[in-house]
């Protein structure tokens, strides 16, 4: 019999191998790439540290402006040392009158530290579905007063450890800037505990019964401001897509919205999720403590950001500054003490949902079974505020979802949305909610644009305060310009392909949590009382280091006496000689020391995070582009654009005249500045018919016609005098034009569409074609794209889901 010798297959064995290769090397240089920018975080770590101390040591070098006998060194020595004794006994009463403040706190029910008196007007733990929230409304001070006639403003603080009041934290604050704008303020406050049970679901329901409430209380208001810092953002989020008739516009401050996203070297807390292993270690936190989670642990978190200033900055600044930081330090850490706890399935929903899943803006974050929460069902307009200063929030996890949401800025206006971003250039993440400057200048800006921004055509808008200087007085004024979502790319370093090993954390801590859910939660779970977790708790060391350095410490009782003795005999020494030129020296190499390890530690950490799941997200990304198509989206189709274009000569005067406003607006620059909206308005806003409607009326009507005039200029330009069919109705428009020129700022293109306006409904222009001019200033410049509307949709940068979950929203 002859032998058949087996050829070797080619075909898919072949092309499998090929790819296999492909990817082979596509890690290797993955590596090497995770090498080299390891190396050049080390390297510039080190030079940050080597510069530190260089500029530490220039004060000594200089060395004294003057010869230093040994008699000026010995006097300079005794003064030094006598205050810093003195400095010494005072720092150490300021930290037992911080643990007595927190035993007081503590005993006293941890109630919200606002600097507001408050009522309470609703109590969800008495709620079908229970929760442990409540809606105050805030009482208004001296001096102030607020009008029952103006909408209301809700505001809604974080629970991520701490407890709330952060909105409301001073005078010069979020709750104080509505209050002198004459806006009935609310807040939604919590307690310590949860509710047995409690979900996210039901917080979500507490809060939209709460807008129902407020809505109720002020019947004949547009609907309630809602304002949401940090978590608090998503939660006004969550109120939004869950009940979008009882919210009015929202505002949400350093709220992280797309958790995957952030730059390498400046955002390390997202890398925490895969490398904690996921989900698992919060459910075993929450074992530990008998079925709830501690925020301690989340205030660890946002401690080790910065151990510099943990650990050493924010104590040496109250040391070297006794005589006149210690109120503003027991004040802030009075709130910054509080710890507030959150059920299992809180945090179990939270971690998987957002910190780890990033679910939100992909509509998978389910709030019952089968039906998620979706982000597109917000009717409101929507104010984003973020810093490039903020590590906790950075800019990319507060804006990337409008890109995850919306590909393109044509799917973003289809849906009829108004989104307006703010970017603070320096502020860090607190400072966004309490920094006094901020309020004053940022948060008064944005209550001052609430009253205007409904009445936005829709798309996505960049914001920025002006400060202008006259006679020696400071104002402000707010400018608006149109963006498109695809400009949100340059928050990006890579295209926000870095975000691809998230998915392998993803699948991985689901695999994690489900063998923990099986084989340890069953034995850990049971063995833990509430009486021992709550013991637990007390030694934590966030805890521990207030009650151990307070009066319940019986070596610290006679310190009280002796700082009293310090005081009345005070003796501080100005900054100069070589003894305070030492401890400078001492508190800036200190300090670069700790920024130095935390710039190592950071650069270790996301190295190693890379190495284990970039490798496999490497494959990941491979089968997605494979399985992933772009697919057309013709946003002319969708539904109310479509519906809109059906009636591009149907309308009345009020149409008309809104047509012509977004007529002039698309021939313009794309900028509005606050200031001019005010004037437009007080010269001709009445006569609209715009204010005096309901708010929804009225954004249906300029939704409406921003889709005509974008998808149809030249139509809807021509189509103006069937909307003004009585010459009283061209006559009124042509006296508003009159009114507004001159007083507004316009250019050449608008002054000719202005030009065309008037021929066209004037008694005695023609209705036939309008001259060339407006239609190639109403045009798109390029004029190969005979419809504006469709664009590709790009695959997309998650996976797709091997499920679909429907969307819902009840």
């Amino acid at each position: 019999m002859p032998r058949v010798e087996a050829k070797p297959e080619r075909g898919n064995n072949g092309a499998s191998n090929n790819g296999a290769e492909a990817r082979l090397t596509e890690v290797a240089r993955a590596h090497a790439k995770f090498t080299e920018v390891y190396q050049e975080r080390c390297t510039g770590a080190v030079q940050r540290y080597v510069d530190a101390v260089k500029a530490a040591n220039e004060p000594l070098l200089e060395g004294p402006s003057r010869p230093v006998t040994p008699f000026d060194f010995w006097r300079d020595a005794s003064d030094y040392w006598l205050d810093f004794t003195q400095r010494s006994i005072l720092y150490w009463d300021t930290l037992r009158q911080r643990g007595n403040n927190w035993i007081e706190h503590e005993k006293a029910g941890k109630p919200p530290l606002l600097d507001f008196d408050w009522e309470m007007i609703a109590d969800a733990r008495t709620f079908e579905r229970p929760a442990n929230y409540a809606l105050v409304r805030i009482l208004p001070p001296d001096g102030i007063k607020t009008d029952p006639e103006r909408r209301p403003f809700v505001v809604i603080d974080p629970r991520a450890g701490h407890g709330p009041g952060i909105g409301g934290f001073k005078q010069d604050s979020q709750v104080g800037v509505a209050l002198k704008a004459g806006h009935p303020v609310y807040c939604v406050i919590f307690f310590p505990e949860p509710e047995p049970g409690q979900t996210l679901a039901d917080v979500s329901r507490a809060e939209a019964e709460f807008l129902r409430i407020v809505g109720e209380r002020h019947p004949t208001t547009r609907k309630p401001v809602v304002i949401g810092n940090c978590q608090g953002g998503w939660a006004s989020m969550l109120i939004g897509a869950l009940e979008p008739d009882l919210v009015g516009p929202i505002v949400i401050n350093g709220a992280p919205m797309s958790y995957w996203a952030g730059n390498d070297g400046e955002n390390p807390m997202r890398y925490a999720g895969g490398m904690l292993g996921g989900t698992w270690p919060a459910l075993l936190a929450s074992d530990l403590g008998a079925g709830t989670f501690d925020g301690a642990y989340l205030v660890d978190n946002f401690e080790s950001l910065n151990p510099a200033n943990t650990y050493f900055d924010k104590y040496y600044n109250l040391f070297s500054k006794i005589d006149t930081e210690p109120e503003r330090f027991l004040e802030f850490e009075r709130w910054w003490g509080g710890f507030f706890l959150m059920d299992r399935q809180e945090i179990k929903w939270i971690v998987e949902n957002l910190f780890v899943g990033n679910n939100l803006a992909d509509g998978d974050a389910e709030w019952s079974e089968g039906r998620a929460f979706d982000l597109r069902a917000i009717k409101s307009p929507i104010i984003l505020f973020a810093s490039l200063g903020d590590n906790i929030t950075p800019p990319q996890q507060a804006f990337n979802w409008v890109a995850d949401l919306y590909p393109t800025t044509e799917a973003l206006k289809a849906n009829g949305q108004v989104i307006v971003g703010l970017m603070h250039k320096s502020v860090g993440h607190l400072g966004i909610f309490v920094s006094g400057a901020v309020a004053k200048r940022e948060h008064t800006q944005i209550v001052d644009l609430i009253e205007y921004i409904e009445h936005l055509p829709p798309g996505l808008y960049g914001m920025q305060v002006e400060e202008q200087k006259t006679n020696g007085s400071v104002c402000y004024d707010v400018m608006l310009t149109e963006r498109r979502v695809e400009d949100l790319q340059i928050l990006q370093k890579y295209g926000r392909k870095d975000e691809g090993p998230f998915k392998v954390v993803e699948n991985t801590s689901e695999a994690l949590a489900s063998t923990y859910e099986t084989f340890v939660h069953p034995f850990v779970a049971p063995m833990v009382t509430p009486a021992a977790a709550k013991a637990a708790r007390a030694l934590n060391p966030q805890r521990a280091q207030r009650w151990a350095v307070s009066d319940l410490n019986p070596f610290l009782w006679p310190l009280k006496g002796m700082a009293g003795m310090v005081r009345a005999n005070r003796a501080p020494r100005d900054n100069e000689g070589p003894m305070a030129a030492m401890e400078h020296w001492m508190a800036a190499v200190t300090s670069a020391s700790w920024d130095l390890y935390r710039d190592l530690r950071d650069a270790s950490v996301e190295n190693t995070f890379f190495r284990i799941y970039g490798s496999a997200s490497i494959g990941m990304a491979a089968e997605d582009k494979e399985t992933d198509a772009e697919e057309p989206v013709d946003v002319r189709s969708t539904p109310l654009v479509k519906e809109a274009l059906t009636h591009i000569e149907d309308g009345d005067r009020t149409k008309g005249i809104v047509r012509a406003a977004l007529l002039l607006m698309k021939a313009g620059t794309g900028r509005r500045r606050l200031s001019a909206m005010k004037r437009a308005r007080e010269l001709v806003g009445k006569e609209i018919g715009l204010i005096d409607m309901p708010a929804e009326a009225a954004r249906e009507i300029i939704r409406e016609q921003s889709y005509i005039v974008d998808f149809e200029p030249v139509k809807a330009l021509l189509a103006l005098p069937k909307l003004l069919q009585t010459p009283e109705d061209r006559r009124g428009l042509l006296d508003l034009l009159d009114r507004l020129e001159g007083r507004i700022e316009a250019n050449d293109k608008q002054v000719t569409l202005l030009g065309e306006i008037r021929r066209l409904l004037s008694d005695n222009g023609t209705r036939g074609k309008a001259k060339a001019e407006p239609i190639t200033v109403l045009l798109p410049q390029d004029q190969a794209q005979a419809h504006p509307g469709v664009t590709a949709k790009p695959a997309s940068h998650r996976r797709r889901r091997d499920h679909r979950r429907t969307r819902a929203n009840p």
